[in-house]
Formats: C-alpha cells, sequence, structure tokens
C-alpha cells in the first residue's frame, strides 16, 4: 500500500472468472462503468481508476449464495467459484469524505449482477490519508480518568426497563445504581427522547442524582445519554448533557449516519459511545456486508470512542469468534504512526458467569462489562449483582475457578446459583 492509495479486501462469489469480476469491482467503483466510455482516457484511468492488487481463489460451491437475477436470466448453473479480491483504490478520487469513502468501498458492489455474493473484508488506510479525519477525543484513556478507574475493567449496567419510566423513576434507578458501585450506565437503544421521558427532563433529572452521588463519594459515574435523532436535535442534548455535567452520549451509528456523527463530533467533546444496533444486517451473512473490522474502521474515522462488540457467551447470534476478534479491532490502531484505539463495549446477557471466558480471550482491563439482568436482577439486588461482577474478574485475574472464589463471595455465589442453573 503506498501514501496515495487505500485498500479493501472482499470476499467475492461468481460463477464468471473471478478476475474478471475483479475488474468489474475496480472500474464499477472508481472511473468506469460497464464499457468504456467517451473522456476516459489511458491518461485519465492511470490517474483515477481502481487497481486489482490481487486474487487469491478460494473453494467453490454447488449453489449461489444468493439470488442474482441477471445471473439467472443468463442461465448460469455453476460452480459458484469464491475468491478473496484485494483492490486498491486513489486517495485523490475521495478525499476526506467519509461517506464517499464508505460508497466506495461498498455501495453498488453489493448489487453486482456478477456476483452471488460479495463481503467486504477488510479495510486498509495510510497513516496520511487517516490523519484528515477525526480520532477519538476520550478513548481509553479519557473514559478511564473521568470515571477515575486508573485499572480494571469498568462495570456498567443499561437502564431496565428499557422504555417506559418517567423522568423522576429514571433519576431514581440511576441513583440506586450509582450507589450499587457502577462505572458506567447507558440508555437503551429504543429509549432516546420519548414522550414519556424527554431528554430536556430526563437529563436535568438523572444528572442531578449522579451530581449528588459524586458529592458523596467523589466518584463520577459515566452516563451514556441516548441521543439519537437527527443532528441538530444531537447538538442541542449533547450541549444540554455538557451543561448538567455530564461526559458521554450514545448514539445509534446506523441510522444516525456517518456526517451526524462527523457532526456532532466536531460539535462536542463528550465521549461517543458508539452503538452498532442493526449491524447484524450487514454481518450476519457471510457472502454479504462487511466484516467488523471494515465497520470499525469507518465509524472510527467519524471520531467515536466506544464501539460494541456485543459479549461472549451471550444472548444474540454472533459466536464468541467474532466478538473477540471484533474487541481486537478495537484495541488495533487503524495505522501504526497514529493512537486512535477505542474501547470496546460487551453487552448482551454478560453476568458474572461470562467474566472468565471475556478475561480469557481479550487479557485486557480496557472494555465496558456491561450487563443489565445480571446486576438488576440479581437475587442480592444491584449492588450484590455489581460485586458479583468484580468478584468474577478478581478470580479470573488470579486465575481460579469461579466455584472455587465463590467461597470466600458471597455475591458471586448467588449470580453463579441464580444465573447458571
Amino acid at each position: 500500500m503506498t501514501v496515495d492509495r487505500f485498500e479493501a479486501t472482499y470476499l467475492i462469489e461468481t460463477p464468471l472468472a473471478p478476475a474478471l469480476v475483479a475488474e468489474v469491482m475496480a472500474g464499477e467503483q472508481s472511473c468506469g462503468t460497464f464499457t468504456r466510455v467517451e473522456g476516459e482516457t489511458d491518461a485519465l484511468r492511470r490517474r483515477a481508476r481502481a487497481t486489482v492488487e490481487s486474487i487469491d481463489e478460494l473453494e467453490s460451491v454447488d449453489a449461489p449464495s444468493l439470488p442474482n437475477a441477471l445471473l439467472e436470466r443468463q442461465g448460469h448453473n455453476g460452480p459458484w467459484r469464491r475468491a478473496r479480491v484485494r483492490i486498491s483504490f486513489p486517495v485523490a478520487n475521495v478525499g476526506a469524505n467519509l461517506p464517499t469513502l464508505a460508497a466506495t468501498v461498498s455501495g453498488n458492489l453489493y448489487d453486482l449482477g456478477e456476483a452471488s455474493g460479495l463481503r467486504l473484508e477488510s479495510l486498509q488506510l495510510p497513516s496520511s490519508y487517516r490523519a484528515q479525519f477525526a480520532l477519538p477525543q476520550v478513548g481509553i484513556a479519557g473514559t478511564r480518568r473521568l470515571t477515575g478507574i486508573a485499572s480494571g475493567a469498568l462495570v456498567g449496567t443499561i437502564l431496565k426497563p428499557n422504555v417506559g419510566f418517567s423522568p423522576e423513576q429514571t433519576a431514581e434507578l440511576v441513583a440506586r445504581l450509582c450507589a450499587a458501585g457502577v462505572d458506567f450506565i447507558k440508555d437503551d437503544e429504543v429509549c432516546a427522547d420519548p414522550a414519556h421521558a424527554p431528554l430536556a427532563q430526563r437529563i436535568p433529572a438523572v444528572m442531578a442524582a449522579v451530581r449528588a452521588h459524586q458529592d458523596r463519594t467523589g466518584k463520577h459515574v459515566m452516563v451514556a445519554f441516548n441521543i439519537t435523532d437527527e443532528t441538530d436535535a444531537m447538538k442541542r442534548h449533547a450541549d444540554l448533557i455538557e451543561r448538567e455535567g455530564g461526559s458521554c452520549a450514545m448514539a445509534s451509528l446506523n441510522w444516525c449516519g456517518y456526517s451526524a456523527l462527523q457532526t456532532l463530533r466536531r460539535h462536542t467533546g463528550l465521549t461517543l459511545h458508539g452503538h452498532r444496533n442493526g449491524y447484524g444486517a450487514l454481518s450476519r451473512h457471510p457472502l454479504l456486508g462487511m466484516s467488523f473490522q471494515a465497520y470499525q474502521t469507518l465509524w472510527r474515522l467519524a471520531g467515536v470512542d466506544h464501539m460494541h462488540v456485543h459479549g461472549l457467551q451471550g444472548k444474540f447470534s454472533q459466536p464468541d469468534e467474532e466478538v473477540i476478534a471484533s474487541a481486537q479491532d478495537c484495541y488495533t490502531p487503524l495505522t501504526p504512526e497514529i493512537e486512535d484505539r477505542v474501547m470496546p463495549a460487551f453487552s448482551s446477557g454478560q453476568w458474572a458467569g461470562t467474566v472468565p471466558a471475556t478475561w480469557a480471550a481479550v487479557q485486557s482491563d480496557d472494555l465496558l462489562f456491561m450487563s443489565g439482568g445480571g446486576i438488576l436482577a440479581h437475587p442480592g439486588g444491584p449492588a450484590a449483582g455489581v460485586a458479583s461482577i468484580r468478584q468474577a474478574w478478581a478470580a479470573a485475574r488470579e486465575g481460579l475457578p469461579l466455584v472455587e472464589y465463590a467461597r470466600q463471595a458471597p455475591e458471586l455465589a448467588a449470580a453463579l446459583a441464580f444465573f447458571g442453573k
């Protein structure tokens, strides 16, 4: 990879020659179309055309992964050849334009008539190009500084019930959770600015509880208010969070879009908690969409500080291997020369019993370990739920089985008996 080009790697499936399809991809996403047009000179092509850098053919399969009307009309019956294709694109074609970068490396490629499957697997950028985009303003170190947690995993929770509480009820729950010892609290993705708890009322009510706890204990609990909305509204909500002494805003990335997140990043110094809900539509089919490596690369260019990765042994469809790889993607700088790591947020069905697998997988405390039911539904109450998770982390770091450690940790013992049935 050179300083004037970025690279994308794809997994493709086609009944045609993979080399032919790769050239179609390169042309479609740069200066060409299905046929050479007037003005597409050799000089222009040398300057602006994407280039196929490598093709590694893989196994063939007997049936197409996805329907394709064009291939059906043409009577193709297979075999359906799979290949890994690497293409480089001129930086000058895109510039520091995140939506156009996303359109260039994906866009119409998903609709190509020549392919019965296509997935963006990775995206690699030269340092000089990455430097033109936003960096996380808070990131891992800043999150620790704001919460006062110098070491150890940050234990967080999600407000439950997801929706339905009034601002006053929400504030009461937040006060209980602060007293229980959490480091981080977030809204659910479906609770942003509902009529029964508008942010204009919910933010001041919740932050009054957070400030009162901070006055008593000296500890600032980070609350990620879900400000997902149109851009001007998000800016207003972020301003209110800052005025009330808050430190974090959450946005549903896929539904706000790159431009909105870029605008929000420029507007506020708050921690931006990136919620990936909807990513499954881009990732669950192995021959469609994009991998988390590519996905999180694009969102890190928008300047987010936290990225959801789901959780090990959790309640969603992702295998543990994907969750682990996603966390490692967050820990990996996009380029070696620039520090832009973001904090992975583990959630979905997490409780004390999933801690050992998490520690074994990432060997790092630089994460948000978020547990909703595992804290709020603990038979001893939220404080016991938080204690059980911290006890599980201590056991994992010491290399002790949870059952053994639980002999001296009643909250962990209760969690194992209740959630582990």
